[in-house]
């Protein structure tokens, strides 16, 4: 992205002042831009429209993080430059939503006295700040802010505590986290290419934002994002997040094992995954053959041929193996799975034949392909599980949660109890107001 381009498309922003959305999906296969503007929001049926929609393939991220700056602020650039075409609207800054940098979640719990008065906001900012005070993530950035659920005198799942008495409020908040250092590296790759970074969000949390029906994200509901070097897991209950959970294996990685497998090269290991891969068994797959270039220069060496059967014993271990994994994980993590929790597959990974199917059989329990659900007017080639994490973002901005502690705050420095909502003898502020008011 040209910086004749940016400071042009700023001098337009700042002749319209129209504020648009711009949401980065940032992965390891794929880097996706959408853009909303603000008449995108439709508060009737909480949906958004897309203004304009791009994807470009990945370059410069492998292993969970960036390794070729340049090269990813070249593909970063090229993406947003699409979706600014598409949608006739310049931006300068993006919110991004990525895997990368090795995402975790970190719950804290906090209790504060209570007067002979009702529950009230000051009250909330207390326990907010309380809570706060004991983060301790030496070398993470925390990216996500959000409280899981409110206690008066030990009585828990409280939705809004306010006008409620007792003598005692206790509050439960989830902190996700990245590594400090692939922030830093994100936020320089973003100057490189001329943007703002607004903010950063996990990639199975939008995604999940834009999956999940209501009643999953209060029943329970584990979805799981696929992306190409990495898969990660959203918790929900309650009607709140829970846990945040990640790997770094993905796609990329079943490619790989094809390509090793087959001795094929990695384009044609990628070909062959995407036109006849499966990780579950096919009618007639042993006398069904496939073709594939070989791996190297050599002009004289013949195609590799192999029975599409051999293709699924590639495949499927590894699928399996990562699934299993991430159960797991999630098994031995504090909210654990939940009796009933339902399982949404999104990203790319997940459209690969027989995932669902094999899913099913890790978790025991009933699995669906997500998409983005309320962008309904999005193209085809845009409306794919792959793309819940893109149009999550926009979701999110237009409709929430909202986070406890500002993105600003958030994108500037580490946490302190001075980020909590403020109050004061005249009532409270105005990011207090709205952030009360929107999440309670």
């Amino acid at each position: 992205m040209s910086r004749d381009r940016n400071e042009s498309g700023q001098a337009m922003g700042a002749h319209n002042r129209a504020p648009v959305v711009a949401a980065l999906d940032l992965g390891h296969s794929k880097i996706a831009c959408f853009i909303m503007k603000p008449e995108g929001v439709r508060h009737a049926d909480r949906t958004v429209r897309v203004a304009g929609a791009s994807h470009v393939q990945s370059r410069g991220i492998k292993g969970g993080s960036i390794v070729n700056m340049d090269e990813a602020a070249q593909a970063i650039g090229h993406a947003v430059e699409r979706a600014e075409r598409a949608a006739g609207a310049p931006v300068s800054g993006v919110i991004v939503s990525t895997a990368i940098g090795q995402t975790a979640s970190h719950r804290v719990q906090a209790r504060v006295s209570l007067g002979a008065n009702p529950v009230g906001d000051a009250d909330l900012a207390r326990a907010i700040a309380t809570a706060l005070a004991q983060i301790r993530l030496p070398n993470r950035r925390p990216i996500h802010v959000l409280p899981v659920a409110w206690s008066v005198d030990g009585s828990r799942g409280v939705r809004d505590p306010r006008a409620m008495r007792g003598a005692s409020l206790g509050l439960d908040l989830l902190v996700v986290s990245m590594a400090e250092g692939v922030f830093a590296t994100l936020s320089h790759c973003l100057e490189l290419a001329h943007l703002d970074l607004q903010g950063v969000a996990a990639a199975p949390v939008t995604a999940s934002l834009a999956a999940l029906e209501e009643d999953e994200m209060d029943l329970g509901c584990v979805a799981i994002d696929m992306g190409g070097g990495s898969t990660s897991a959203a918790v929900w209950g309650g009607g709140s997040l829970l846990h945040v959970e990640s790997l770094n294996v993905g796609g990329e990685h079943v490619t790989s094992d094809i390509a090793r497998g087959l001795s094929t090269s990695k384009a044609g290991a990628e070909r062959l995954k995407t036109l006849h891969g499966s990780a579950m068994a096919s009618p007639n797959e042993d006398r069904e053959m496939l073709e594939a270039p070989p791996r190297g220069e050599d002009a004289s060496a013949g195609p590799v041929i192999v029975p599409r059967a051999m293709l699924k014993t590639v495949i499927a271990p590894r699928v399996e193996e990562t699934l299993e994994l991430l159960r797991d994980r999630l098994r031995a993590s504090g909210p654990g799975l939940e009796p009933g929790t339902g399982v949404v597959l999104t990203g790319g990974a997940s459209q690969l034949n027989g995932v669902r199917e094999l899913a099913v059989r890790v978790f025991d329990r009933p699995v669906r392909l997500g998409r983005p659900q309320r962008a309904p007017h999005l193209a085809d080639a845009a409306s794919g599980p792959a793309f819940c994490s893109a149009a999550g973002v926009l979701l999110r901005a237009a409709y929430g949660p909202r986070e406890s502690v500002s993105a600003r705050k958030l994108m500037s420095r580490q946490l302190s109890a001075a980020d909590a909502p403020r109050v004061h003898s005249g009532g409270f502020i105005a990011r207090a107001a709205g952030w009360l008011r929107e999440n309670l």
